[in-house]
């Protein structure tokens, strides 16, 4: 019997998100280099919604508390993941967790990474709207002359565009006279799209400089839906995600391929499991943020795995 681990993305960080993360003996390294870049004091700044949806701090955050997270499940595991995959800035996390880079490799990426996306729109206010509920073709017929794109696929009536602040009003207003639920997302810039596509390529360069090293297990790479466990593929795939499409169904389903007993999201909030438990209903999935204690993760895992 095998698991699949799944990295949440942001836009569910909050201040009571994985409450046991602090107690656990084995995520304290990994929190002591998170809190190096953005203050030990993160749990109070999760407050103050501003910060919470600001690059430099979120991106960090998600990275270092998820694979402090991490550090604590694999502990308490006898095996490997069969297979991981990361959703957005949660490809950092997810390639640290299959060891092909260090985690505080992974933190000085997340920086960089939040870095250049921030530079990429600077004087812009552009973001991103979940849309369900509506096709995407149907989206784009609403939404006629507003300049958005499609940044993540979730599933066939559900995704997340980006664009301006007022093209993403405008369609919100658009698309809700069609019978779709929008939501704005806690992110301030426009993942995922062609407004990315100058920190996709300051963010290859910034790759350039980190060595990778061959995954213990498959990754579902968001740019290609699909598994590879080839450095320089995953190197150019973790690159070019930043502005192309989101393919998160294809990565859902290269996932399932495996023949998973159980998913686990490791991250804030529950969104990733969701959407598994939606597609796929027979393969049960959890997300850490659901326990109020570790050992509640523990034993679920253990009551679908061998491990």
């Amino acid at each position: 019997m095998s698991y699949a681990v799944l990295f949440s993305g942001q836009a569910s960080q909050h201040p009571d998100m994985l409450p046991w993360l602090e107690s656990a003996p084995a995520a304290a390294e990994s929190l002591r280099l998170m809190s190096q870049r953005i203050g030990a004091d993160w749990r109070d700044l999760l407050h103050d919604a501003k910060r919470r949806s600001d690059n430099a701090f979120a991106q960090v955050l998600i990275t270092g508390t998820s694979l402090a997270a991490w550090a604590a499940v694999k502990e308490q595991l006898s095996a490997q993941p069969a297979v991981v995959a990361g959703y957005s800035v949660g490809e950092l996390p997810a390639f640290a967790c299959a060891g092909v880079f260090t985690t505080d490799q992974a933190l000085t990426l997340a920086s960089q990474r939040a870095a250049v996306m921030d530079q990429a729109v600077a004087g812009l206010k552009t973001g991103l709207l979940s849309v369900s509920g509506l096709s995407e073709a149907a989206v784009f017929a609403a939404c006629t002359g507003l300049h958005i794109e499609c940044a993540i696929q979730v599933n066939a009536s559900q995704a997340i565009f980006a664009g301006t602040d007022e093209a993403l009003s405008q369609a919100t207003l658009a698309l809700q006279a069609n019978g779709a639920v929008c939501k704005r997302l806690e992110v301030q810039v426009a993942s995922h799209s062609s407004w990315m596509a100058p920190a996709a390529h300051a963010f290859a360069v910034s790759l350039q400089e980190v060595p990778f090293a061959p995954p213990c297990c498959p990754i579902a790479l968001n740019a290609l839906g699909a598994l590879s466990r080839k450095p320089i593929e995953l190197r150019q795939a973790l690159s070019q995600q930043i502005a192309s499409t989101v393919q998160w169904s294809s990565c859902m389903e290269a996932v399932a391929e495996k023949q998973v007993s159980c998913v686990l999201e490791v991250g804030a909030g529950s969104a990733l499991g969701r959407m598994w438990n939606d597609r796929y209903p027979a393969i049960p999935a959890r997300s850490l943020d659901d326990f109020q204690h570790l050992q509640g993760a523990m034993d679920w895992i253990a009551r679908h795995t061998d491990t």
